[in-house]
């Protein structure tokens, strides 16, 4: 019965540091664990031994594991067994990994040598011949312990499933077995005839533990006792409303106001709450063992309390945090006031219940209680246990029923949060069911698993909200971290709202997993056996010749985004400091930063690749598959591709230039990998393959520092003063500053007609881009001073139709 109790709750122990505790809690001695020492001081021993002496003593310690799972008296429960040849597979593997080196390195080796001389060759020196031969023999000897350390943890895997298939089976059987129902008087009278013994038994635990803290308290281990004691006080009482007074000025004055303000402080508070009594626990077990005076067995017993007053703190601390009675607009659920004030002693309570069964138990252990009063112990607590749950769930319904009676309607709540609370008033039927008919190991095991399931789904809850804020707050635009990343790195606001968002996914499915995980430990399982068992997968999971490694993609991915910033960082470097202190022209600066740009995004995707284990070797079969389709299908985008380094490199064309094709005339704004983008005179941007610019006709108006011409012609009438005319536009053609004075400004007849003669003046600016407005400038001006000359232009010539009449035959107009 005490293993029963050691599988079903010792695990408890542990997996909320899984969940919660590596974020709240971290690292403390009192939660540390004798086996994970062991195996690191087993690891750190077969790396310093030799291999061969690595590998027999990994392979004697599967045989004692073995042996003691085989044999039917043995005192190490499942989980231990189960873990230790985890730990004999882990150091088996690390052992295959090291030796794999140096194995390459012999092959390597010998490659270098060569195959020995052929019957009838010239004969080798001597030195190379045993060289050869002594690279062959180490060769042989890595590779029989290579496979001899695969094997080792093939056989450590194989072991530790008989060892799960063995504890659910056990689990199993221990959970349907039945005994005497309470309401029978069998029950009682076993009870009653093992009570004698029972008593004895807790007297002589009573003064073993009584001669321990005598011992304590003598005068050399006195004063310790008494400062652990003060300290575990000051801790309990002062110690924590000082710690919650200093986070509330602390998160008032740097925090932000909203919601990562709330989800913090519900953090705090349970931190607080656990470490202030937990410590205590602590310090008051290191105050009685100070000189190591206790005794093995009540060693044990303490220790297994204070793992337990943490546990039970974590859970009060949690409760509380979440209904927040004093600071309703802090509280993380969606209770009202009357719901969160009828519930607000029920997390002591149901810690306290948990800390009594640890309590109750390590005493049945201590003592060697009978079956008789361990079976009465787990009924009295399971029917605790549910009872509370009962009557909390009760009071919770009974506050919406009053919230609706006085007007007010309660707050809707999810629908999984219905589910949640059927569930848990099933689960309190069949455990005073299972009780009452004599299932006692069953209703048990349903009354803590239903206090281990709301506590991970607490935690679950509150580390959803706090990671959500917390990434919503870091890389919220408006916020004063999301504009610095913005002013850093260049990034869009849209870019932030997305990264907080996939970053809050990714958070929460980790969560979820870790929850799922954790789920499972009372069955055996845990949080490392999903993450194990998903890496398994992963592992074997094959595309072609490419494997899939969760641990490489995941540092592929952090170098592939190590490399993107260290990109953008030099991009913006070279575009806004270096480059503009240069004599090259904005064209030609883009230009170079596109291309650099390009080369280092190259660089970047084959160091992710080379980190993920990536070869090209391995994706030689992609390539063969999707040849037909690189052919056709990508043909165009190839295509655009090698035109767009062909204008990035011969500059045909620049950013800034003023280009003209069939059907597109405007300004280049920018030179991409597949297209380039033409804004037009309306302002809208036409985005032009760049193919087109390699393969057709293009007019780039600007190119070579081009001059703008300005052409104006002038009809003036036959009558007009032609030298007159020519002297008034050559005039107003040299007045315009815009105008150049070489080529110089030139007025030509180029027409006369029988209505008009035609004046031609041409004029060249800086650039083609001023010629319109010079033109209209030069007209203005023209027709100014033509008008003060009284020169008119010619206008177009008028034709009068006249009515005469019906024609008469004495009309002269009359046809003969």
């Amino acid at each position: 019965m005490p293993n029963f109790l050691r599988k079903l709750i010792a695990p408890r122990l542990i997996a909320p540091c899984l969940l919660a505790g590596s974020l709240l809690l971290g690292a403390h001695p009192a939660l540390a664990q004798n086996a994970p020492d062991a195996s690191n001081a087993a690891a750190s021993a077969s790396a310093a031994q030799d291999p061969a002496q690595a590998l027999a003593t990994l392979s004697k310690q599967l045989d004692d594991i073995k042996t003691s799972f085989n044999s039917k008296s043995t005192t190490a429960s499942l989980n231990d067994l189960r873990t230790q040849s985890g730990e004999i597979q882990q150091q088996a593997d690390q052992l295959a990994q090291t030796l794999t080196p140096e194995l390459e390195s012999a092959q390597t080796r010998l490659t270098v040598l060569g195959p020995a001389p052929a019957a009838g060759a010239p004969p080798e020196t001597p030195a190379v011949s045993q060289q050869r031969r002594q690279l062959e023999r180490e060769k042989t000897k890595l590779d029989g312990q290579i496979k001899q350390a695969q094997l080792l943890s093939q056989d450590a895997v194989k072991f530790a499933s008989q060892v799960v298939e063995a504890h659910n089976e056990q689990f199993q059987a221990q959970l349907g077995s039945r005994t005497n129902s309470p309401l029978g008087i069998a029950f009682w009278r076993d009870l009653k005839k093992s009570f004698p013994d029972d008593i004895a038994r807790i007297e002589r635990a009573k003064d073993l533990l009584l001669e321990d803290a005598g011992i304590a308290w003598e005068p050399d281990n006195r004063q310790p006792l008494l400062l652990c004691l003060i300290g575990a006080l000051l801790l309990i009482v002062p110690g924590r409303w000082l710690a919650e007074r200093l986070a509330l000025a602390i998160a008032s004055r740097y925090m932000p106001d909203g919601h990562l303000r709330r989800s913090a402080m519900t953090a705090i508070f349970t931190l607080t709450v656990t470490l202030s009594i937990g410590l205590a626990a602590w310090l008051v077990h290191q105050g009685f063992n100070w000189n190591d005076t206790l005794d093995e067995e009540v060693e044990t017993f303490v220790q297994g309390l204070v793992r337990m007053t943490f546990f039970s703190a974590f859970v009060a601390g949690l409760g509380r945090s979440l209904l927040s009675v004093q600071r309703p607009s802090w509280r993380l659920p969606a209770l009202t006031k009357f719901t969160a004030r009828s519930l607000r002693w029920f997390p002591w309570l149901l810690a306290g219940a948990f800390l009594l069964l640890g309590f109750l138990e390590r005493l049945n252990t201590l003592a060697g209680a009978s079956l008789p009063a361990t079976v009465c112990t787990r009924a009295f607590l399971a029917l605790l246990v549910t009872g509370l749950v009962g009557v909390a769930l009760t009071r919770a319904k009974r506050a919406r029923t009053t919230q609706r009676q006085q007007g007010e309607k309660p707050p809707q709540h999810a629908l999984w949060v219905g589910g949640l609370f059927g569930v848990a008033m099933l689960g309190v039927v069949v455990a005073w069911l299972a009780v009452l008919t004599g299932y006692v190991a069953l209703g048990f095991f349903i009354s803590w698993q239903m206090l281990w399931i709301g506590m991970i789904v607490a935690s679950l809850y509150m580390l959803s909200h706090l990671q959500r804020d917390l990434f919503h707050t870091l890389l919220n635009p408006h916020g004063r971290s999301g504009q610095r990343l913005q002013s850093t790195f260049s990034i869009q606001p849209h870019t932030l709202e997305q990264g907080s968002t996939v970053l809050s996914a990714v958070a929460q499915i980790l969560l979820l997993l870790v929850a799922v995980g954790t789920l499972l430990v009372p069955f055996g399982g845990g949080p490392q056996d999903i993450f194990a068992h998903i890496g398994n997968v992963f592992s074997s999971l094959k595309v072609g010749q490419l494997t899939i490694k969760p641990g490489a993609i995941f540092n592929a991915l952090l170098v592939f985004a190590l490399g993107m910033v260290a990109v953008r960082i030099v991009r913006r470097w070279l575009a806004e400091q270096l480059l503009p202190k240069t004599t090259l022209d904005i064209g030609m600066q883009n230009s170079i930063v596109t291309l650099i740009n390009y080369v280092a995004v190259v660089i970047v995707v084959a160091l992710a690749l080379r980190t993920a284990d990536v070869s090209l070797e391995s994706l030689t079969w992609i390539a063969s598959a999707l040849s037909v389709g690189i052919g056709f299908g990508l043909q165009a985008i190839v295509s655009n591709f090698i035109s767009g380094l062909i204008l990035l490199a011969e500059r045909p064309v620049k950013v800034g230039d003023w280009v003209s094709m069939p059907g597109v005339e405007g300004d280049i704004r920018r030179i991409n990998v597949r297209a380039t983008e033409i804004q037009l005179s309306d302002r809208s941007t036409m985005i032009v393959p760049n193919s087109q610019f390699i393969t057709q006709n293009l007019r780039n108006v600007t190119h070579g520092n081009a001059l703008g011409r300005v052409k104006l012609s002038l009809p003036m009438p036959l009558d007009t003063d032609a030298a007159k005319v020519r002297e008034i536009m050559l005039e107003a053609l040299h007045a315009n500053e815009s105008t150049l004075d070489t080529p110089a400004p030139a007025v030509t007849l180029d027409d006369v007609t029988t209505t008009a003669m035609t004046f031609t003046g041409v004029a060249y600016v800086h650039s083609p881009r001023d010629a319109s407005a010079v033109k209209s400038a030069l007209l203005f001006d023209i027709l100014s001073r033509l008008a003060k000359a009284q020169l008119p232009l010619s206008t177009p010539q008028s034709m009068i139709v006249r009515n005469l009449g019906p024609l008469g035959e004495d009309s002269p107009a009359a046809p003969m």
